[in-house]
């Protein structure tokens, strides 16, 4: 296994078929840094314009069509001490003439405080002097090329990955995606330092990071949607809209991995998740929007 150390000198607004940055082996390590969702770096300096900028791609020697690329998340450490977010509720989850009256631009300033884990409004309302959340790292927007020479939008998700926003993709999680091309071709970006389950003001607290991943080459395991496992729990992706698109993507997802790989039948696999099934609320802002299938691993026994 080798240990990549990784420094970024140009980024991409879409996630496709780009020229490597870095071609590594299955079972390698990558620690990379990422911008934030506006492009601005450790330093305060914006190096990327667009939404999303992504680090990489990556190259992962053996990768082919017809396997799944595993996304080991070791550690992200946010590299500078403040972030940003939107500041008000977006159009697409509260009813049109209930969307506060706020500039489209209005932003707040957060304070990320490494040494006590927390983040905190830089200049709260009176109200939230003392609202102090706990730093809780994910990775908005990741995932491979897709098939066809496509070049899909940071801004939007489908089976390759993307603009996902799902909460549950930190430290300790590892996810897969389905391999379309030669080498799967990885990208990252958009790290926050911590959300709530939707996005629903169109941002996490958007901040650049500090990212150590593990990669691994699942051969001959043709997934169709994002999955992913963390100690405790199974869980699939599906990004579409509208949003019971996207929930149908992701429990056939999960279905087709009790059956596949679990030893299932459907109709033992239907009981086991019609009473012990989780849905979680992925990105319901964007484009396409994501909802997460998810299982406690205790009941594939």
């Amino acid at each position: 296994m080798t240990i990549h150390q990784f420094q970024p000198d140009h980024y991409f607004s879409t996630i496709g078929s780009h020229e490597p940055v870095l071609r590594i082996a299955a079972g390698d390590s990558v620690i990379t840094t990422t911008v934030d969702a506006n492009g601005w770096d450790e330093h305060g300096e914006k190096v990327a314009t667009g939404g999303n900028p992504m680090t990489g791609p990556f190259y992962v020697e053996g990768a082919e069509p017809g396997d799944a690329l595993a996304i080991t998340i070791v550690r992200m450490t946010p590299n500078r001490a403040d972030g940003w977010t939107r500041s008000s509720l977006a159009t697409t989850v509260v009813e049109p003439h209930r969307v506060p009256d706020l500039p489209e631009s209005s932003r707040a300033i957060w304070t990320i405080d490494r040494p006590t884990s927390t983040v905190r409004l830089h200049d709260p309302p009176a109200r939230l002097a003392d609202f102090v959340l706990p730093l809780a790292p994910m990775i908005g927007c990741f995932g491979v090329a897709p098939a066809g020479g496509q070049a899909i939008s940071t801004a939007t998700s489908g089976p390759h990955g993307g603009n996902m926003d799902y909460r549950g993709f930190g430290p300790g999680v590892t996810a897969y995606f389905p391999v379309a091309v030669a080498g799967a071709l990885f990208h990252l970006g958009d790290g926050h330092a911590t959300q709530g389950c939707g996005e629903i003001v169109g941002t996490g607290v958007e901040t650049s990071f500090e990212i150590e991943l593990t990669v691994n080459v699942c051969q001959g395991w043709p997934i169709a949607w994002p999955r992913g496992e963390n100690e405790t729990d199974l869980f699939t992706l599906g990004n579409a809209r509208p949003l019971d698109q996207a929930l149908q993507h992701a429990t056939t997802e999960l279905l087709d991995w009790m059956i596949a790989e679990y030893g299932f039948d459907p109709l033992t696999a239907s009981h086991v998740l019609g009473q012990t099934v989780r849905y979680d609320v992925g990105n319901v802002f964007n484009p396409a929007y994501t909802m997460v299938c998810r299982l406690a691993k205790h009941w594939l026994a």
